[in-house]
């Protein structure tokens, strides 16, 4: 390939696409069988809603630590409630976070 732009770029990875189906066919394994896909899916989905709920808490703008969060939704350990929050104030979604990010038990999120 001389020049490689989109078109090319998408004929690369339908190639390779069609390669693994064929492959698949060829040692008797449906490749688009994914039970890994469906699970995600799954996990992803209660992550958004996790989300949807802490957003929804924090939308009054009071200053909340991970665990007063997770105490007040009431779900779930605090862990991913902190990644949550983390992702939401790297994503310059309106929320703030104060504290020092190296001891974050010590970090209060509010929408901003």
């Amino acid at each position: 390939m001389r020049h490689l732009d989109a078109r090319r770029l998408g004929a690369l990875i339908a190639l390779f696409e069609r390669a693994v189906g064929f492959y698949g066919e060829l040692v008797n394994i449906n490749a688009y069988h994914q039970p890994g896909v469906e699970a995600g899916k799954k996990a992803a989905a209660a992550i958004l809603k996790l989300q949807g709920q802490v957003e929804a808490l924090l939308a009054d703008g009071v200053s909340r630590s991970a665990a007063d969060v997770q105490q007040a939704i009431g779900e779930g350990p605090v862990e991913p409630i902190f990644w949550i929050l983390r992702h939401l104030c790297a994503n310059k979604r309106g929320y703030i976070a104060q504290g020092s990010w190296d001891q974050p038990a010590s970090l209060r999120f509010s929408k901003a």
